[in-house]
């Protein structure tokens, strides 16, 4: 049977040694501070990875809309290129053929509008996802912004716990805040 085991590093035994010794002091201040960034930046990271697949199927969807209105203008085009030989052909028939290739050219015509506008659609509706994918990404590059801060904030309380130093625990405090405010400014979509 194995036996299982943790690897501790000697911030996190020096951490619970001075929780224990004081968990009022600046241990175990730290010690609670850096348990609630984590968990908060265990959320701002969900936040940021979800963000980033909805981006992605709206740009997904941006490439489907816009493969989708080439198509229609490729349609289009054969149709304007049957079109151009109707007109052609009313050059270059009798008189009694031209009222066939003169209906051909009148029904391309109108396949043409037809299709022109279904290829518009398409374009629009490509045009608003690539917006869609816009807007989220930059909601994702503040939730990752949100949590890099955090996550440098805890490295920073591990630092403050080892050296002692009061300074750094407001360096702590002062980047949690921009994590945070970082992070408001992502759910408020700004």
């Amino acid at each position: 049977m194995a036996e299982e085991f943790e690897v501790r590093g000697p911030h996190e035994d020096r951490m619970d040694e001075a929780a224990e010794e004081d968990p009022r002091g600046m241990a175990g201040q730290l010690a609670v501070t850096t348990a609630i960034l984590a968990t908060v930046g265990a959320m701002f990271s969900y936040m940021a990875g979800a963000t980033q697949a909805d981006a992605g199927l709206f740009k997904n969807e941006a490439a489907i809309k816009k493969t989708e209105a080439s198509n229609q203008w490729n349609f289009y085009q054969a149709k304007s290129g049957k079109q151009n030989l109707s007109e052609l052909g009313q050059k270059l028939v009798d008189d009694a053929r031209k009222s066939f290739f003169e209906e051909e050219a009148r029904r391309y015509a109108a396949e043409k509008a037809e299709i022109k506008v279904v290829a518009e659609k398409f374009e629009k509706e490509s045009t608003e996802f690539d917006a869609k994918s816009e807007t989220v990404m930059h909601q994702h590059h503040r939730w990752a912004q949100a949590t890099t801060a955090l996550q440098i904030s805890i490295a920073m309380a591990a630092i403050a716990m080892l050296t002692k130093r009061r300074w750094l625990e407001k360096g702590v405090f002062a980047m949690s805040g921009i994590g945070l405010v970082v992070g408001a400014l992502a759910y408020l979509h700004i």
